[in-house]
């Protein structure tokens, strides 16, 4: 049945994509069937073979230890606040930020993430078909963040069309920056976050050169970077550390927010409705759900959550997810972390 589901969902995708698709006669047919080809190795590898599950539980291995390593951070300046036994969702998800951050920032200070960024960006463009600029944006924004991201070519993209600006943008909001990757492995299984970084980014390169197809202009595909002013490490290390708080902060205010409004939202349409806003949307993205897979008698649930990351943001669907997975089956929980 899966099978089933899964050939419809890629030829509903291919169907919306067509409806925006900005120049269908551009379309590179071969670089798209060959990164969905890649993909769906990749996930196999990944979920389903001895070495692909060994490679996945060494790096979550690697960042259960580095989340103990913040937890001594955190332990030292906060430990009095939390109460012993419970989970304080700031203090064991968000705080651990603030340490990567740091990690992030020396292995850009001492040159090894950009070359690092340079050759994985370099292999990404000759499997995608995509410009080095953009391959090499994509690697970017999942190491050190979309922000930072953009300054390695401040000083070319007024040259940049379009298009290429969208491409950009969508790779850009497609990856998620390694400094919050550990407070992923903190709410749902690290193998499925692993998986998730490589397979969205796939993802977005297959919808990508369906709806916004063009040809990288000879030349534009020089790599310029800027390097800005030289910092001392330790003025470098200040940096990182309080832009890994502020990460920290911004994302807890906006959970404040967004859950506080959902609540209110959910207590108003049930008093109206007899069914609260989550449960509504999840009507709504049912079909969606049921195409990725996800059993019927679990779509709704599913649906919920995924809607839920799409009117809020992923942290809020994560807690549902959460309390949710006890009962759901595993095939459900890793679609959804995935989603």
């Amino acid at each position: 049945m899966h099978i089933v589901q899964f050939i419809i969902g890629l030829v509903v995708v291919l169907a919306l994509t067509q409806l925006v698709a900005r120049d269908r006669k551009n379309i590179k047919i071969r670089s798209v069937i060959q990164l969905l080809v890649i993909e769906i190795a990749l996930a196999f590898f990944l979920l389903n073979t001895t070495y692909g599950l060994a490679i996945v539980g060494s790096i979550s291995g690697v960042f259960t230890k580095l989340m103990d390593f913040a937890g001594e951070g955190t332990q030292f300046a906060f430990g009095g606040i939390q109460n012993k036994g419970e989970f304080s969702f700031f203090l064991n998800v968000l705080m651990p930020i603030v340490f990567i951050s740091v990690l992030i920032g020396i292995l850009q200070h001492i040159r090894v993430l950009p070359v690092v960024i340079r050759a994985v960006g370099f292999v990404l463009s000759k499997i995608s078909g995509m410009g080095k600029i953009e391959s090499f944006n994509a690697i970017s924004s999942m190491m050190v963040g979309q922000s930072e991201n953009f300054i390695a070519y401040k000083n070319i993209i007024h040259t940049f069309d379009e298009k290429r600006m969208y491409t950009l943008a969508a790779t850009a909001m497609s990856t998620v920056s390694m400094s919050i990757v550990g407070s992923y492995m903190q709410m749902i299984e690290p193998r499925y976050v692993v998986t998730a970084l490589v397979l969205n980014l796939f993802s977005t390169f297959v919808v990508l050169s369906l709806i916004n197809p063009y040809d990288s202009a000879l030349g534009e595909d020089e790599l310029i970077s800027s390097d800005g002013h030289r910092v001392s490490f330790f003025e470098m290390l200040g940096e990182y550390i309080l832009t890994g708080f502020k990460i920290a902060v911004i994302v807890a205010a906006m959970l404040v927010g967004f859950i506080a409004l959902i609540a209110c939202v959910n207590f108003i349409f049930t008093s109206i409705f007899g069914i609260n806003f989550q449960t509504m949307l999840g009507y709504v993205f049912w079909p969606f759900a049921w195409l990725m897979g996800v059993p019927t008698n679990e779509a709704l649930t599913a649906s919920s959550i995924m809607a839920t990351k799409l009117v809020t943001n992923e942290f809020v669907a994560m807690l549902e997810l959460k309390n949710q997975a006890a009962h759901l089956s595993a095939y459900t929980r890793g679609v959804l972390s995935i989603f």
